[in-house]
């Protein structure tokens, strides 16, 4: 265990501490800050790396094994009615359980937080249903996807507009660190019971699903409340003077977001209790081991969710507020790319699907591989969300052509690929992506009229760009490997052609 735990935090210390120096750098060449604020940026680095590691350590023991093992028995039940309930039920308490979606509530004016997540639960829950009951009855994701997004892009022209990139960030921070790790694994659970040949593709697309349920909701939402009086408030930076200041802030707010996870775990365990009770799987052995994984997630995900909003909302509102009113804004797009590139391994998730990817593909596909297309795909976001904040184009512009390029693609790629790209969406859209480089955007933004419209959207932009990226990485893939099938065709050829001159030659040594 100790050292399972100290494998998860030096990944994890790989992870965070590009962007941890970058953001350094900035704050000596580019964006001089106060020393308190970056004091709350370094400090909160330390508790990033610290929660991620003890959350991947504790996802893995729990959150994974729950997961697959609840997926497993729903296959087997022949009640379609008890699949449908789980499923939506599920959904339900596992994204009430995310974190991101509280951030973003917040963040959103004009609506109610409690209806906000409500709504988007809703949403997970009943698209969780049409996901699973895909695997049972084997549609093909390619053809519910296109039916979705045509269904989301028809519906966002009723919306208003200054509410549109709101919807599609929601189904981006939707899935995040408690809900990837348990739907990914219950998709697994699912396929591995039908044991047939495309079982291993159809482990992947639960997430691309229940990321698409919280768009179609919120937009529905938004037609109904007509938010067009929404303004967004800035959060206040704490003033911090010394070093005993930055403690006391992270102390201050320690037990607030442990409420706050725990208000969202729990139920998950009680879940995991009930299935228990009714099922028998789990030995009081293994049972127990779960139970300390919820503990460890629980851990990591308070360390975790207070790094991020302590230390992480006011530096990314600061950088981007000076960058954005300076000379030099031209600047935020290559500087978006940048943190875009490195951001990708700092999300909690991405691990998850890393791992997912490797076992059901055996190794043939490198989580590594994965993770750089991953880092590429969001590095193009960025640096396009920039270009928004500057500019003020249009989401609809990159959002329709980019969605029309990632559903052609899958007629394209092997079947594996659209599963593990339309997930990845969901995947990189994680807490750093809500915490760190919203507000960054946010500050950027020299309107405060036009937050709603430029800086919003970002999540959303995060999160379509991997399913181009990872697609281009199956079509890379289907090439190589038929380069290396008609080599090793070439290859077994010219092996009988030396064989059969072989055996001729013995033929004519005998004759004489």
């Amino acid at each position: 265990m100790t050292q399972k735990l100290r494998q998860t935090t030096t990944e994890a210390l790989h992870s965070v501490l590009p962007i941890t120096i970058i953001v350094f750098m900035l704050s000596v060449v580019l964006s001089p800050m106060p020393v308190g604020t970056l004091m709350l940026f370094l400090f909160g680095s330390v508790m990033l790396i610290v929660g991620m590691g003890l959350f991947t350590l504790g996802a893995d023991m729990s959150l994974m094994s729950m997961g697959e093992d609840i997926g497993a028995a729903m296959t087997k039940t022949r009640r379609i009615v008890i699949v449908i309930s789980v499923s939506f039920f599920m959904g339900v308490i596992i994204t009430v359980a995310e974190p991101d979606l509280l951030v973003l509530a917040k963040l959103v004016p004009g609506i109610p937080d409690k209806v906000l997540i409500f709504t988007v639960a809703a949403g997970v829950g009943l698209f969780l249903v049409l996901a699973v009951l895909r695997i049972i009855f084997r549609i093909k994701l390619s053809k519910m996807l296109i039916v979705c997004y045509a269904v989301l892009m028809v519906l966002s022209i009723f919306a208003p507009t200054n509410f549109v990139a709101v919807a599609f960030d929601s189904g981006g921070v939707t899935t995040g660190p408690v809900t990837v790790p348990f739907i990914m694994a219950m998709g697994l659970g699912l396929a591995s019971v039908r044991g047939d040949k495309e079982s291993a593709e159809d482990s992947f697309g639960l997430v691309a699903l229940c990321s698409i349920g919280p768009i179609l909701a919120v937009l529905i939402l938004g037609i109904c409340y007509r938010p067009t009086d929404a303004l967004y408030a800035a959060p206040v930076i704490p003033e911090i003077v010394s070093s005993r200041d930055v403690t006391l802030e992270f102390m201050k707010n320690i037990p607030h977001y442990f409420v706050e996870v725990l208000n969202a775990v729990w139920p998950i365990v009680a879940v995991l209790a009930l299935f228990q009770l009714l099922s028998r799987r789990y030995s009081m052995r293994r049972f127990i081991r779960i139970l300390i994984g919820f503990i460890y997630t629980l851990a990591g995900l308070v360390l975790f969710m207070t790094g991020v909003n302590v230390g992480f909302i006011p530096v990314g509102q600061l950088l981007g507020a000076d960058l954005g009113s300076s000379e030099l804004k031209w600047l935020l797009i290559p500087l978006g790319a940048l943190i875009g590139y490195f951001i990708v391994a700092a999300e909690p998730a991405v691990h998850v699907l890393k791992k997912q990817v490797e076992e059901v593909s055996g190794g043939a596909i490198p989580g590594k591989a994965v993770q750089t297309y991953l880092s590429v795909g969001v590095a193009v976001s960025l640096s396009i969300a920039m270009v928004r904040v500057l500019t003020g184009v249009s989401i609809y512009y990159f959002l329709i052509p980019g969605y029309i390029a990632a559903v052609l693609l899958t007629f394209f790629v092997p079947k594996i690929f659209t599963g593990i790209a339309f997930d990845s969406g969901g995947v990189v859209s994680g807490p750093m992506t809500s915490t760190f480089l919203l507000p960054f955007a946010i500050g950027a933004c020299a309107n405060p009229a036009d937050i709603m419209t430029d800086a919003f959207g970002l999540v959303a932009m995060v999160a379509m760009t991997p399913l181009i990226a990872i697609q281009i990485m199956g079509v890379v893939y289907k090439k190589r490997m038929s380069l290396a099938a008609a080599a090793l065709k070439e290859e077994s050829g010219e092996e009988e052609i030396i064989e059969y001159m072989e055996e001729d030659d013995e033929d004519g040594e005998n004759d004489e």
